[in-house]
């Protein structure tokens, strides 16, 4: 319809690849970010993606920020109809990263629904990124809440630290 409507010469799937690399150009993500992702899979934690959408603009953000590099795993929604806050949608991404729900673990995420609702759903604890926004009361509460993703990062490594000082 848009082809049409503005009489473009370009195929689909022209249209629709440009579309992606655009969207994913507009992303960015911070050396501090990656270099804590670096430091949590250095710790022991296997640090996966689980989210919701179309498998080619989600891969090609993943690809564009650098995260696809500093992650054991992804999983996108769209790969097997499985969207979040549906339990087999993490289960798939835990498996991503060669683990299982069973293993335990956390789910970091800016939705109080799919991220931290699903994530109690399949047994996760979660860390909510509130981005200033104050938490519904109506909602069950994540087990902790940061200002954003270093926050997390943060306090997933303080965790790792605990647990180790504790057991020397």
């Amino acid at each position: 319809m848009i082809r049409a409507r503005y009489l473009l010469s370009v195929s689909t799937a022209e249209l629709w690849h440009a579309y992606c690399c655009d969207m994913a150009a507009l992303l960015s993500c911070t050396d501090e970010v990656l270099d804590g992702l670096d430091e949590l899979r250095a710790a022991g934690w296997r640090v996966g993606v689980a989210t919701n959408g179309a498998v080619d603009i989600q891969w090609a953000k993943l690809g564009a920020t650098g995260i696809a590099d500093h992650v054991d795993g992804a999983f996108v929604s769209e790969e097997a109809d499985a969207r979040k806050p549906d339990v087999r949608h993490f289960a798939l991404a835990a498996a991503r990263c060669g683990g299982a729900l069973e293993d335990g673990g956390w789910m970091v995420g800016d939705n109080p629904v799919n991220d931290v609702g699903g994530g109690h759903a399949a047994g996760l604890r979660t860390i909510w990124l509130d981005n200033g926004r104050p938490w519904d009361p109506r909602v069950p509460a994540p087990d902790h809440t940061v200002a954003d993703v270093s926050g997390a990062i943060d306090h997933l490594l303080q965790m790792e630290a605990d647990h180790v000082s504790t057991a020397s």
